[in-house]
C-alpha cells in the first residue's frame, strides 16, 4: 500500500539517485513549479544525483534548452535523458528503414538532423508518406488533433507493413490548462488497428538503460534500492519503476489530479481507488513535488 507523504524530504535520505519526470512534475509545459525545483536542488545539495528522465521526443540537448528558457536552473539536475535520445538511436540503427515519414510538428525537425551530442545524423532520409519505408512519430501534426484524424493514414501504412517508431509513449499531457494527445496515443491507435509500433521511452527499458549509463558516466551509479522514480504517469513513471525494480514516488496532482481529488494532497480513498483500478502500488505518493 502506498504511503502518502507531505514533503520529499520525508524520504529523500533513503535514496541516492532520482529518475525524475518533467511534465506534470517539474513544470506544466509553460512554467516551472518552484517547490519542485527547490526540492531537487536541496536533494543534490545533500549529495543526491538527479537524472531528468522524460518522454519528450526532443533529444536531450533540446530538452535542456527548453528547461533553461522556462527558467529551470541547471542546479536542479545532473543529467537529462529523453525518449527522443533513445528513439533517435533506434532510428539511426534502421529499425523502421532508412526512408522515413515524419508524423509530428514541424518544430520537431531537429530530431532528424543531429544527436544530442551534436553528431550529424547520416543515412536516414525524411520523405513523403508514399515513398517511406516506416514512420517516425513525435506527436500530432497540430496540437489540437485527435488520434482518429490519422486513421486513414494508418490504414494505408498497415497495408504496406510499415513500422511506427514512437518517440514519446505518453498518451496525454497538460500544457497549462490545455490537454493534448502525445505520440503514444497515435502509436496505441496504430497497434489497435493491427500495425506494429516500437517504443523507447518510459515505461520501456531503453530509456532507463540510458539513464543509468549517463549517471554512471558522472560517477553516480546507484543500486536499485537507492533509486527513486518520480512522476505523475501511472502507466509510464510508476509502471516503469515497477519494471525496473526501483521505488516510485507518484505525483498525484499531475494528470491524475481530478481522479485522485488532489489539492495539497490526494484524497486517500480516491487515491486507493485510482491505484487499484490501474493495478499499481507505488511506494510513495505526494500531491506535488515539494
Amino acid at each position: 500500500m502506498t504511503r502518502i507523504i507531505d514533503r520529499f524530504s520525508d524520504i529523500s535520505k533513503d535514496y541516492d539517485a532520482l529518475f525524475c519526470d518533467l511534465w506534470g512534475c517539474l513544470h506544466d509545459g509553460l512554467r516551472p513549479f518552484p517547490d519542485a525545483v527547490t526540492a531537487l536542488i536541496e536533494f543534490r545539495a545533500g549529495g543526491g544525483r538527479v537524472a531528468l528522465v522524460t518522454n519528450s521526443p526532443r533529444p536531450s540537448d533540446g530538452v535542456i534548452a527548453q528547461l533553461r528558457a522556462m527558467g529551470v536552473p541547471d542546479a536542479a539536475y545532473d543529467v537529462v535523458v529523453s525518449s527522443g535520445d533513445a528513439a533517435q538511436a533506434a532510428m539511426v540503427a534502421g529499425l523502421v528503414g532508412t526512408k522515413v515519414w515524419h508524423l509530428g510538428a514541424n518544430t520537431d525537425h531537429h530530431f532528424f538532423t543531429s544527436l544530442a551530442d551534436g553528431t550529424p545524423i547520416d543515412g536516414i532520409s525524411r520523405v513523403e508518406f508514399d515513398d517511406a519505408e516506416g514512420i517516425v512519430c513525435t506527436g500530432t501534426i497540430n496540437d489540437a488533433d485527435h488520434p482518429e484524424a490519422y486513421r486513414a493514414t494508418f490504414l494505408a501504412a498497415k497495408a504496406r507493413g510499415m513500422k511506427l517508431l514512437c518517440a514519446n509513449p505518453d498518451i496525454i499531457v497538460d500544457q497549462g490548462e490545455t490537454r493534448m494527445y502525445c505520440a503514444g496515443a497515435l502509436a496505441a491507435l496504430y497497434t489497435e488497428m493491427g500495425g506494429e509500433s516500437l517504443y523507447f521511452g518510459k515505461p520501456h527499458a531503453p530509456i532507463y538503460q540510458l539513464a543509468r549509463q549517463r549517471l554512471s558516466e558522472i560517477g553516480a551509479s546507484a543500486e536499485n534500492d537507492r533509486i527513486l522514480a518520480v512522476g505523475d504517469g501511472i502507466a509510464t513513471d510508476v509502471l516503469g519503476a515497477l519494471l525496473e525494480k526501483v521505488d516510485a514516488l507518484f505525483i498525484s496532482g499531475g494528470i491524475a489530479a481530478i481522479e485522485t481529488a488532489t489539492t495539497h494532497s490526494p484524497d486517500p480513498a480516491r487515491l486507493a481507488e485510482y491505484l487499484e483500478r490501474n493495478g499499481q502500488s507505488p511506494a510513495h505518493t505526494i500531491g506535488f513535488l515539494r
